[in-house]
């Protein structure tokens, strides 16, 4: 008979009843001085080198028992061939109540959850809003054909980004009915969890259409020009004014996520007041703020004081800001794209990067001291719907994987670049099969008198780098020319690696992450 040591961690998500992790839940931790992490799915080898604990369910929460090696006033970790250990005094209790944060999700979008219905109009809606409003009753008074749903808004980014391997999470309203399992199933499918950000709620029941998921008719006219319509446009409180705060469980996918994305479609659905608390606790608990304004950047800037108010603390406060050209000059009034992106990081207290995104030209990449500029991939451009979200995912895969930066803008515009040659977005955003061959074949859209005008003039940076075609890499003064094949060679490999990887094209489901982040948090500690 074998006596253990039982360490509980509480779960903050209650299992059901005659619940059991199972495969792929882990079921074992290992050496912390090896770099493998085995489950209980994969065949276990008999190196000695390697602790093997059952976890199974109890009343405290997840327990994982321990060989007792040591005396009751520690915790050790250690195997009967190796005298060695790594021992946690009692005495250290401060300490265990300090371990640091792990942060197991890549990815967490904030809000923006939506299903997209996809129609072939004769003529897009038209502007006035009373017009719109007609426009839109019309259209809608008979039940979508379920063959034009589309799961739409952030969901696009976290499906790109879960196709490039990254973990992800969405955070968000989804209501109780068809089309908020619609979108629940495709986000399951594509490996991405969701949490529900419901919360307290005395306002208004799950049976009021307030309740409903968000839809957006994406209008499609025969020069397949694109118009948007959802509810929201219609009111001047966002569609879940209800919502009043952060939820826990909102939270907890912030606190454990790598970055946190928002944009500005965000504030159709939620409170400003809301989304500052969650920019706020971002920042306080160490992940990277991502903040996309897109077009909603103008209307913000001339909206409402609260609006005017959270838009300028996004501007300032986030790590990483994404806009096209036309956006940055409506928030600086600065027609050069660079020099714009400059003045927004000027602004900016914790800004890293600013990137500028300009269709077929390209994408620039700012930073305090450099300009990294990357010419577009030649596609045939089918519908260019969800690019910039894709676009959005390949700079966070960037980012996490700490890629130099030209080619952390490659990979953006290959991703963003395979969605346009697709029809729509949601699950129809580029597969990782589709941007390893754009990558392999490596044609870019240059033109280098774009690129030397715009970059000809008195920048205030040490470094401007520029991807291209040339065979050699070469530098004139602070401009340097990056070659293309030699930048391709060393994504496809980093590409091709993701692809190898178990369960590419899909995080890992949200519990899942959280019970890793519990038995890394354990690891830590019996590392110590």
């Amino acid at each position: 008979m074998h006596l253990h040591h039982a360490i509980s961690f509480k779960s903050p998500i209650p299992p059901p009843p005659n619940y059991a992790l199972s495969p792929p839940y882990p079921t074992t931790i290992h050496n912390p001085t090896s770099n493998h992490f085995f489950h209980s799915n994969r065949n276990i080898p008999s190196s000695s080198s390697y602790y093997y604990c059952s976890i199974f369910n109890c009343s405290a929460g997840i327990q994982i028992p321990l060989p007792k090696q040591q005396p009751l006033n520690s915790l050790s970790f250690c195997n009967s061939n190796n005298a060695s250990s790594f021992d946690v005094d009692v005495d250290d209790d401060e300490r265990l109540r300090n371990v640091g944060v792990i942060k197991e999700i890549d990815v967490a979008t904030l809000g923006n959850l939506c299903v997209d219905i996809v129609l072939n109009v004769p003529r897009l809606p038209p502007k006035p809003l009373d017009q719109r409003k007609a426009y839109l009753d019309d259209v809608s008074k008979s039940p979508p054909d379920k063959r034009n749903w589309e799961a739409g808004g952030n969901c696009n980014m976290a499906i790109a980004a879960a196709r490039l391997g990254l973990s992800c999470a969405t955070i968000g309203h989804v209501g109780d009915e068809i089309y908020g399992q619609f979108l629940l199933d495709v986000l399951e499918d594509e490996g991405i969890s969701v949490v529900r950000m419901d919360g307290e709620n005395d306002e208004v029941s799950s049976a009021s259409a307030a309740y409903e998921t968000l839809l957006c008719w994406v209008l499609v006219d025969p020069m397949q020009r694109h118009g948007f319509c959802s509810r929201a446009d219609f009111s001047n409180e966002p569609a879940f004014v209800w919502m009043k705060k952060l939820s826990p469980e909102a939270k907890k996918a912030i606190k454990h996520s790598k970055i946190l994305f928002c944009n500005g479609y965000g504030f159709d659905e939620l409170a400003p007041s809301l989304l500052v608390s969650a920019l706020e606790y971002a920042v306080e608990v160490g992940t990277s703020v991502f903040f996309d304004p897109g077009p909603r950047g103008k209307t913000l800037h001339s909206g409402s004081p609260d609006e005017q108010r959270a838009l300028s603390k996004f501007l300032r406060m986030s790590d990483v800001l994404l806009l096209t050209s036309e956006e940055a000059e409506s928030l600086t009034g600065i027609g050069n794209p660079v020099l714009a992106g400059q003045e927004l990081l000027r602004r900016g207290t914790r800004m890293k990067w600013v990137i500028i995104k300009m269709g077929a030209k390209g994408s620039l990449l700012i930073t305090t001291s450099s300009i990294s500029c990357s010419p577009a991939f030649k596609v045939d451009v089918i519908d260019t719907v969800g690019c910039g979200d894709s676009f959005v995912a390949a700079i966070a895969f960037g980012f996490i994987h700490k890629m130099p930066l030209v080619h952390t803008l490659m990979i953006a515009n290959a991703v963003g670049a395979a969605t346009a040659m697709g029809c729509g977005a949601g699950r129809n955003v580029a597969s990782l099969e589709q941007v390893i061959e754009l990558v392999r074949r490596s044609d870019l859209n240059e033109d280098d008198s774009f690129w030397m005008d715009l970059l000809d003039k008195d920048l205030d940076v040490e470094q401007i780098t520029l991807l291209s075609n040339m065979v050699i890499n070469g530098s004139n003064g602070r401009l340097s020319r990056l070659c293309l094949e030699k930048v391709a060679l060393e994504m496809l490999q980093k590409l091709e690696h993701v692809r190898s990887q178990k369960g590419v094209g899909g995080g890992a489901p949200y519990g899942y992450v959280l019970c890793q982040i519990y038995m890394e948090e354990l690891e830590y500690l019996l590392s110590r």
